[in-house]
């Protein structure tokens, strides 16, 4: 049977950490704990479960972190969790089970990620895979009869265990301040990482957020280099941006130019509301909110194309006095929020 490495970083979860180590400590052989500043009883919660406790100074860098704690361990395989994460019973049961059973060729186990959208994070599903468990040394193997080569991508095996996210707080904002100290330092955001700035953006940025997000989003619709998709997420952000700033010409270059790359829910949702609360013209809004919600599909925000664009069709159908068209939409909201 395998052992496992627990491995966390932490800063001020005295309120959670308690809770996730009782929900996992008895399945692992090792747990290392890395803090990154805590001014609370963190540390000392910590040390009621394990004596691996360390201190990191904070980079703005997670990966740095995360890299430092996973150098630290010893055992076959590293459990990375974060402290707003619980195993509950049944998937006790299966980690456990997982344990015993697995093969030494898998080198990555992934897990489902759940309870996203109760938290409004930057997901868009409830359960999502998410690479949980590693392979602490890699073996490096020939493959091929002739020709023969060394087998470069991971083996991953997809688990049934289910990771219930049960986090105190939105860090969107924690988050953004980070977004935009790496675009002042000059770096330019991955693909990854383009994503992920635009979701967080669109779920939990404040007006001001937008605004300075501009000139990050500006730049990629000059960048060459740029896909599709970050074109269009591009797009989305400064729509949202110029329409708030009530720049219309600003707000319609940027729309049409999405509507153009072929159209998505979060645009569509965009011109609903400009002409919803810019032109109070609710027969137009109610047009592309129907749009947002079954002509288009979300690209970055699953809810723009569901609960925002519907919510949005029953305002604009009472505001016409249509109550048979907004009685038929909330029960498809109903309907979306009981899926």
């Amino acid at each position: 049977m395998i052992t496992i490495s627990l491995c966390m970083i932490v800063k001020n979860e005295e309120a959670v950490l308690a809770r996730c180590l009782d929900s996992v400590a008895d399945l692992v052989e090792e747990i290392i704990i890395v803090d990154t500043g805590s001014t609370d009883r963190t540390k000392e919660i910590a040390a009621g479960y394990t004596d691996k406790i360390y201190d990191f100074r904070w980079v703005h860098d997670f990966s740095a972190a995360r890299n430092y704690a996973f150098s630290l361990a010893a055992c076959d395989y590293i459990y990375s969790a974060d402290a707003d994460e619980v195993l509950d019973q049944e998937n006790r049961e299966r980690f456990r089970l997982l344990k015993e059973q697995l093969l030494p060729q898998v080198e990555i186990v992934q897990m489902k990620y759940g309870n996203q959208l109760q938290y409004n994070t930057v997901y868009n599903y409830d359960e999502e895979y998410r690479p949980k468990l590693f392979k602490r040394l890699r073996q490096f193997t020939w493959i091929e009869p002739i020709h023969e080569t060394i087998q470069l991508q991971p083996v991953i095996y997809d688990s049934d265990v289910v990771i219930t996210h049960m986090p105190q707080e939105n860090h969107g904002n924690r988050d953004l301040a980070n977004f935009e100290r790496q675009v002042l330092l000059g770096r330019r955001l991955s693909r990854h990482l383009h994503n992920m700035y635009a979701r967080e953006l669109l779920l939990v940025g404040e007006p001001e957020h937008l605004q300075r997000a501009c000139a990050c989003f500006e730049a990629s619709c000059e960048d060459p280099e740029r896909s599709g998709e970050e074109l269009l997420e591009a797009f989305c952000v400064l729509s949202r941006a110029y329409r708030l700033r009530r720049d219309d010409m600003g707000f319609f270059r940027y729309a049409m130019k999405a509507m153009a790359a072929g159209g998505c829910s979060e645009i569509c949702l965009e011109l609903g509301l400009f002409y919803e609360q810019n032109q109070q013209d609710s027969a137009e809004a109610a047009m592309w909110y129907y749009n947002a919600a079954f002509e288009t599909e979300p690209v970055l925000i699953l809810e723009s194309g569901r609960k925002q664009a519907l919510e949005g069709l029953v305002r604009c159908y009472r505001q016409l006095g249509e109550e048979g068209q907004a009685a038929l939409y909330e029960q498809k909201l109903r309907e979306t929020e009981a899926e």
